[in-house]
């Protein structure tokens, strides 16, 4: 059920560059939201042996301070996992473990998961169909015979600006989506084509927005109930979820998730167990590898096109990561 409320991002003034710790932490009391209730049987993470943070970094040749580096960063939460314990936690600012933060893009690796989901279920036949097969969209627009995979890499071909200063660029456009100037499906359905698909890997934060489109036609339902089916459930989230919808309760599947640090750790331990989770494959073994693997030279480090596309440069990688420990 989607609980709307009259506030966009826009008035919230998140694409000002102003500090949003306050409005991060409450966006679920903020915006239209659609909820997912938390595990049935919620597992809590086992306490490991604690460590501390150490007191200085190296960065460029440079010593600095950590405690000044989440200052400067406004860090609200962190949490440390070694082989699946928490072994540091700690909250600052409005921070706290029972808080849901946004997203933002952390949010397309959850997307990417339920696409794996799905098309290991069968919902969706193969990542080499079209997506137009799935979604409906507007003869010869960007995403009209576009191929899964290509979405899926951020090598749609479609345009994208996502200069947050710019009030005429993409992600300003699509933020007025949220405030009522039409719908996402709507964006998705006319988005604009720029280069040939499969060639140039852009940041592209329309391209998890059809993928969300994708999962919403493909499976027959919403991305949070499949979400809460699918990743919730067997992960044994302890605490509500929540996405950003617009007016019609299309969740604004590229970064609008508002989970709590401690459940937005659980698809990075997953990841680092080959998608297993406490013995179960949740998510297939194939589509993590792929998630982790450059699949052509376009897609190599360097390469991406547009703003930190350098941090996400292959093919499903996951953004939210566990601590490493010995296998």
């Amino acid at each position: 059920m989607t609980d709307l409320k009259p506030t966009s991002m826009a008035e919230l003034g998140l694409f000002t560059g102003v500090p949003q710790y306050e409005n991060f932490s409450r966006i679920k009391d903020l915006m239209p939201t659609r909820a997912m209730p938390a595990s049935s049987t919620p597992c809590p993470w086992p306490q490991g042996e604690s460590v501390t943070l150490p007191e200085a970094y190296t960065f460029e040749g440079e010593i600095r301070a950590t405690e000044r580096f989440l200052a400067d960063t406004d860090t609200s939460a962190l949490l440390v996992l070694t082989d699946g314990a928490v072994c540091y936690e700690d909250y600052w600012l409005t921070g706290g473990p029972d808080v849901q933060w946004l997203s933002m893009s952390v949010a397309k690796s959850f997307v990417s998961a339920l696409v794996g989901i799905a098309v290991d279920e069968g919902h969706i036949k193969s990542v080499d169909d079209a997506i137009s097969a799935y979604v409906p969209v507007r003869p010869g627009s960007a995403y009209d015979g576009v191929s899964i995979q290509q979405v899926l890499q951020m090598s749609s071909g479609a345009r994208w600006s996502e200069d947050y200063s710019d009030p005429e660029s993409d992600i300003w456009r699509l933020g007025a989506v949220l405030a009522g100037a039409g719908t996402l499906d709507d964006f998705v359905a006319t988005a604009v084509g720029e280069s040939e698909p499969g060639t140039v890997c852009r940041y592209n934060s329309g391209d998890t927005q059809a993928l969300g489109a994708l999962l919403a036609s493909a499976t027959g339902r919403p991305v949070s109930e499949y979400m809460a089916e699918k990743l919730c459930e067997p992960l044994g989230m302890e605490s509500p979820g929540y996405w950003v919808a617009d007016s019609t309760g299309t969740e604004m599947a590229f970064a609008g998730l508002n989970l709590t640090a401690r459940d937005f750790a659980r698809i990075g331990e997953l990841y680092r167990n080959g998608g297993v989770w406490q013995g179960k494959q949740v998510v297939p073994e194939q589509w993590v590898r792929d998630s982790v693997t450059v699949a052509a030279e376009h897609l190599q480090a360097g390469q991406a096109v547009g703003r930190w596309a350098h941090l996400r440069p292959r093919l499903r990688l996951p953004v939210v990561a566990s601590g490493r420990g010995p296998r």
